[in-house]
């Protein structure tokens, strides 16, 4: 079982001067889900090397059991520091993809043409896709036969209420709820910072923080289930 986790390489919060990235716990906790799983784990980022926390994913009400395992762990540590660039891997070579979120993913996986690139070639060759939070922002500008790959897909991810929330509503590039339903995605949420995951096929997407294990362990799932 062949994992590929990509994680965002933007680093700024908008015009705000703060700092954004990935989400901690959305990367430790698949991370981990795979690891026990007996997987091999590639990461990569658009840029390569390492990439940005989101300063707030580590601020001591986010930690969750899966952050702390991940601050023991220097083999993970090292692997996180030494991400492959996305345009250097192949989807030939692994079983599954999964994108943790964090703001991040919103100003550079949703155009970023080999991440796009990417998640076609995991389209055709009929592997699984699983996004959480805001990572579901690298399909926007995905398209499968001409058409958005979103399109009449259930499909989640971080809900305008919830940014609402967080107060960054007027920051972000655009609303990932919005953004998938104008592409003709049929959304579908949950109450805030509550646990939800809605599968359609291949495609896996988790809500929120609050859903990444489960995402990844739906990941698991499938591809257990296509091996036997």
């Amino acid at each position: 079982m062949k994992i590929l986790m990509v994680l965002t390489s933007h680093d700024q919060l908008g015009s705000t001067g703060k700092l954004t990235g990935f989400w901690l716990e959305e990367f430790a906790s698949p991370y981990y889900v795979f690891k026990d799983a007996g997987a091999t784990i590639t990461l990569a980022s658009p840029a390569g090397g390492q990439p940005p926390l989101d300063p707030k994913s580590d601020e001591p009400v986010n930690q969750t059991a899966a952050t702390e395992r991940f601050k023991q762990d220097t083999q993970a540590q090292h692997e996180l520091a030494n991400t492959v660039r996305v345009g250097d891997v192949n989807a030939t070579d692994y079983d599954a993809v999964f994108y943790p979120g964090g703001h991040g993913p919103l100003w550079d996986l949703a155009v970023s043409k080999n991440s796009i690139a990417l998640i076609e070639d995991f389209i055709a060759q009929q592997k699984p896709i699983a996004l959480v939070c805001h990572a579901p922002a690298a399909l926007v500008n995905v398209k499968q036969d001409g058409q958005y790959f979103v399109a009449n897909k259930k499909i989640t991810g971080f809900s305008n209420s919830e940014e609402a929330l967080v107060g960054l509503t007027d920051v972000v590039p655009f609303l990932l709820e919005t953004q998938l339903q104008e592409l003709g995605g049929v959304y579908q949420k949950t109450g805030d910072f509550q646990a939800f995951v809605v599968e359609d096929g291949l495609l896996i997407t988790g809500q929120n923080p609050q859903s990444s294990e489960i995402t990844a362990k739906r990941l698991v799932e499938q591809l257990q289930a296509k091996k036997a």
